[in-house]
């Protein structure tokens, strides 16, 4: 076999399996006709979590939905994210109680944490609301200042149309069972851990 030969032969087999691949992917595409508010969970212990949901909420403000965002844990320091979307039109609401190991309070991390929920109950029952990303919320639920029952009652109970971005180590089963897709974000080495601090603009 010429070395022409062998070119082409190559060129042919790759040919074949990518349009084995996109028969696969266009079936896919066919199936897939059902439209609903998903439900998306960003968990596991690597950094991006957060990151990855504003990045959904810029995608739904670009095609012109409206969304909210509630944050728990992180409280009310800078948040480049933040900044960028309010100036979208992203309506915001923080817990200030900020980092839980900071305020090690209980009785009062539980009343905050509450107060903050109510809030997306509300949002969650609005259906002039798009898109909620619910950041760092499965922090509320391992730490019990939530019921997972009153999360998943106004999970299951919210517009047919909203979507939803859940974050935060540790998922509680039932959320992840609820939810139509999971990601699981995995540390393989992280800067901090080399001793090289949170820094403005990239981290945060």
């Amino acid at each position: 076999m010429t070395e022409k030969n062998a070119d082409e032969l190559k060129a042919q087999r790759h040919k074949e399996r990518q349009q084995k691949l996109k028969d696969g992917v266009d079936a896919k595409i066919a199936k897939a006709q059902e439209e609903k508010g998903i439900l998306l969970v960003l968990t596991g212990n690597g950094k991006g979590k957060s990151t990855s949901g504003f990045g959904t909420i810029a995608r739904a403000v670009g095609h012109g939905k409206k969304a909210a965002v509630v944050q728990f844990i992180k409280g009310n320091w800078d948040c480049g994210e933040r900044t960028l979307l309010e100036g979208a039109g992203v309506e915001f609401h923080v817990m200030g109680t900020g980092f839980t190991w900071e305020t090690q309070d209980r009785e009062k991390d539980t009343a905050a944490a509450l107060e903050a929920w109510e809030v997306a109950e509300k949002l969650l029952k609005d259906e002039s609301i798009d898109c909620i990303m619910l950041d760092e919320l499965t922090y509320m639920v391992s730490y019990h200042y939530l019921e997972v029952d009153r999360v998943l009652e106004a999970l299951m109970n919210r517009p047919p149309m909203q979507h939803v971005i859940v974050t935060g180590r540790a998922c509680h089963r039932s959320i992840i069972e609820m939810a139509d897709t999971v990601s699981e974000v995995k540390p393989i080495k992280h800067a901090f851990d080399a001793g090289i601090k949170a820094q403005p603009g990239f981290d945060y």
